[in-house]
């Protein structure tokens, strides 16, 4: 948890499928004037928006399968080379019909 910048619940519009979004900022100078905060460089989580009646469903799917999904993904975040953490990356993990899926995106 000390690496992660930034915990968000979201309550607003439905995000479809996607009931959880992770993100690695990396420490590009475009992100605060020429240089970076070091306050903006780390993992971002971001928790969507589930209807009423499919949370209990949803808790029990994201406490066993991505969570731990998750954190593999920090883990291998936190041992990459230069290249990878150099560069902005996204997971988004989705539930549709009971079946979980994840997948990175550019």
């Amino acid at each position: 948890m000390t690496r992660v910048t930034d915990l968000a619940f979201f309550t607003g519009h439905d995000s479809g499928t996607i009931v959880l979004g992770a993100a690695w900022v990396a420490p590009n100078p475009r992100n605060y004037g020429r240089g970076i905060h070091p306050d903006m460089v780390g993992f971002r989580i971001d928790v969507h928006l589930v209807d009423a009646t499919d949370r209990a469903a949803t808790r029990a799917v994201l406490r066993t399968h991505a969570l731990p999904q998750l954190h593999e993904w920090i883990t291998q975040a936190i041992a990459a080379d230069e290249t990878w953490q150099l560069t902005d990356h996204q997971r988004y993990w989705r539930l549709a019909d009971g079946h979980l899926t994840h997948h990175d995106e550019a």
